[in-house]
Parts: C-alpha cells; structure tokens; sequence
C-alpha cells in the first residue's frame, strides 16, 4: 500500500504536508483539505504566468498558454487517477489489513493461549480433573476452528483482491490514454 501510495504522490514532503493538512482538517471538522500538488499543476501555471507575459505578439507566448492548458488537464486526469485508485485499490487493501488480518492475527493469540493452556492441564494430569482437561480441548478445538474460518475466508477472497489489483491497472490505462489524447491534441495545435 505504501509504494502505491508513494507511486502516485512521489514527493515525500508534499505527501507529509498533505497529511498533516487533512488530519488538520479532520480535527477542525472541515471536509476536506487541498489535494495533492501535481508537478503538471505548478508547471501549468508557469507556463500560463509566462505566456500571458509574453503575450501575443509572438508565437511562443500563445504556444505557453496553449501548453499549460494541456498541463493542467493532465494535472486533473492524475488527480481523478489518484481519487480512483484510492478508492478503488488503496482503501480496500488498508481495510483488508486493518479488519481481516488483525481479526485473525487476535485469532491465532486467542489459539496459541488456549493451546498453551491445553498442554499445561495435560502434563498436570494426576493433579487437574479430567473435566478440566476436556475443557480446555473443547476450547483449544473450539479456537482452532475459528482462527482455520478466518483464513479460509480471508483466502476466499483472492478473486476479490484480484479484481482490485485490475481496478489499479485500469485506472491507470485510462489515466495515459487520457494523457496521450491532451498531449496529441496540443501536439497538433503547436504544429499548425
């Protein structure tokens, strides 16, 4: 989840100012803070600040604004790709981690404990009832049963982890073939 994070946002810094932000935000019960900076954002302005300053008298100023535009679309497809594969891959696997795998992690404690307990009762055997002992077997199968659910389950939803991981890769297929439409456009309008 971190490097697919770190795949769409690379700037370290960026990404922890952005966090700091909408924890901020989250605390002060506003929606939500300002998005990610995209480098075609900061590059779209320049290109817009310089090409209004150069003007119309000549070729380039026009050819800036006409550039920067194309920019700032790519920096609305990268966002829209970011909010996609958030949704639709990073969330989920988050979720996943956070519900699943630490409802089976507490599962397999629960089972090594009651284990433990098991063995314990049977090497005292002359000394702890016979009650005891099959308690404490009926509640170290009664675990095991739960904690092999849990992983079973968790392994019955590897079609669903596979459609997500196909979630990432489309977005980002449409993510560049929505980029290369902008740039061929803006290719075709610098040529003329």
């Amino acid at each position: 989840m971190t490097k697919s994070v770190e795949y769409l946002q690379p700037n370290p810094a960026s990404r922890a100012k952005l966090n700091m932000i909408n924890t901020m935000s989250k605390i002060r019960g506003q929606e939500k803070g300002p998005g990610y900076p995209q480098a075609e954002a900061l590059l779209a302005e320049a290109m817009f600040k310089y090409g209004r300053e150069i003007g119309d008298d000549s070729n380039f100023g026009p050819a800036l604004v006409d550039v920067g535009e194309a920019m700032r679309e790519l920096s609305d497809i990268k966002d829209s790709l970011d909010i996609d594969v958030k949704q639709n891959f990073i969330d989920p696997l988050q979720n996943l981690h956070d519900k699943d795998l630490k409802e089976i992690q507490h599962h397999l404690k629960k089972l090594e404990g009651r284990r433990l307990d098991f063995d314990y009762k049977k090497k005292r055997q002359g000394k702890i009832t016979d009650d005891e002992i099959r308690q404490a077997l009926e509640k170290f199968d009664e675990s095991k049963e739960i904690a092999e659910s849990s992983m079973f389950n968790l392994l019955e939803m590897d079609i669903e982890q596979v459609s997500q991981l196909s979630a990432l890769v489309q977005s980002q297929l449409e993510y560049h073939k929505q980029a290369v439409q902008i740039l061929q456009q803006v290719t075709s309008k610098l040529e003329q």
